[in-house]
């Protein structure tokens, strides 16, 4: 399998450290409803998953949710009710939209408020190092001490600071050293969830919350790490800057980012409000549908979601269905010819389309009689279907199964 590795600008060969496969990918802010752009981001990751299954490696699979937050607060003060029970309902909800979809279970999702004690500690160790400093309880990263930072993003100082403003980062905090310092530790307001600490009561930032849960749960270096393109600057290029600044080993192998879903041509983002909600399209079509959908677009490319796409994808589950509820069949040469262009479409950094363009030719090929040495397409197409993430209602889905 070759993937595009962020960190190199450049499709890779993927190599793992043996059989078991250490995946992270940054989890949701529970605050509100999923909507298409969460939803392709783990659509990817979720058919990488499948991919790599089905060619016999076992993942092992981490997704945080950032259950401490800015927003998250903010928006259960509007709302009147206590952090913890909007959590708990935002990401019951997003679990079952995104099972809905036949989003594979991760192997764990940690919520962050259960190691803050873990991260205290990492802080500690970052400020014994020379790596951070405190002021009036607050404890920054020193970006200066690590001399890779940006090597990441690959911008310069300007950019990031540009961008920090734009994500939230705040370089104008007057108590930094530097603009693109970034946030470890904060005090709590009144109304906040705290935890001690040496700086005294308050909470972690967010960057920390990655580090700790990948090494507890994953180890020090990581096989892929990833997320939507949005947050290589500033939360992965800290990721990584916290991280081997006390391991002293690379944070990952590999560094798979998606790009941004649109809709009318602006990123879909909840502090734009310019939201196509999951729940919205299943109400209205079929999760095989949607999940169709998702694998027309290449997660490397940004896209523009329109409903006609939908109808699309409606009409290719009609036709996939009817081609499972049929008699048709291909010779077992050709069958196997098919399943190898599959898999090779998926082992070039993930081609999605190009799988879906080879499903298509199964179901326009005329096929062979339902006879001799061949294949049925109603045991064919539900095997690959499920491979990027598609159930059927039509049969039962089958184990997953492909070549090395």
């Amino acid at each position: 399998m070759r993937l595009y590795d962020t960190a190199a600008r450049a499709v890779r060969d993927f190599e793992s450290a043996g059989q078991s496969v250490s995946l992270y990918v940054c989890g949701i802010t529970p605050y509100e409803a999923s909507h298409l752009g969460h939803a392709f981001t783990y659509h990817t990751f979720d058919v990488l998953t499948r991919r790599l299954m089905s060619a016999g490696y076992d993942v092992r699979s981490v997704r945080n949710v950032t259950d401490v937050d800015d927003d998250i607060l903010r928006v259960a003060r509007e709302r009147a009710v206590d952090y913890r029970q909007l959590v708990e309902e935002q990401v019951e909800r997003f679990d079952r939209e995104m099972a809905a979809i036949h989003i594979l279970p991760v192997t764990a999702a940690p919520l962050a408020s259960a190691h803050v004690g873990a991260m205290v500690e990492w802080i500690a160790l970052l400020i014994r190092g020379g790596y951070a400093y405190m002021r009036d309880g607050w404890v920054y990263f020193d970006a200066t001490r690590f001399e890779r930072y940006g090597a990441l993003s690959r911008l310069d100082r300007d950019e990031m600071v540009a961008l920090s403003r734009e994500r939230g980062a705040d370089p104008d905090d007057p108590r930094k050293r530097n603009p693109i310092d970034f946030v470890l530790w904060q005090p709590s307001l009144a109304d906040e969830p705290s935890w001690d600490s040496p700086w005294g009561a308050g909470r972690p930032g967010w960057h920390i919350e990655c580090s700790v849960l990948a090494r507890d749960h994953l180890g020090a270096t990581l096989d892929i790490h990833g997320g939507g393109e949005d947050l290589i600057y500033p939360h992965h290029e800290s990721e990584i800057a916290q991280t081997e600044a006390v391991t002293g080993v690379p944070f990952a192998r590999h560094w798979m980012h998606v790009a941004m879903a649109q809709l009318d041509g602006v990123k879909m983002s909840k502090s734009l409000g310019n939201l196509v909600f999951v729940g919205d399209l299943l109400r209205t079509s079929p999760p095989a549908a949607v999940r169709l959908l998702l694998n027309t677009h290449h997660y490397r490319q940004e896209w523009t979601y329109e409903a006609g796409e939908l109808r699309d994808a409606e009409a290719r589950l009609q036709r996939y269905t009817d081609a499972i509820r049929g008699t048709t069949a291909h010779e077992r040469s050709r069958a196997d010819e098919l399943e190898r262009d599959f898999f090779a479409r998926l082992d070039d950094d993930l081609d999605t389309p190009g799988a879906l363009r080879v499903l298509d030719g199964i179901v326009d090929a005329p096929g062979a009689a339902a006879a001799g040495d061949v294949v049925a397409s109603s045991a064919l197409l539900p095997r690959l279907l499920n491979v990027i993430g598609v159930s059927t209602t039509a049969v039962a889905v089958r184990p997953l199964v492909g070549p090395r």
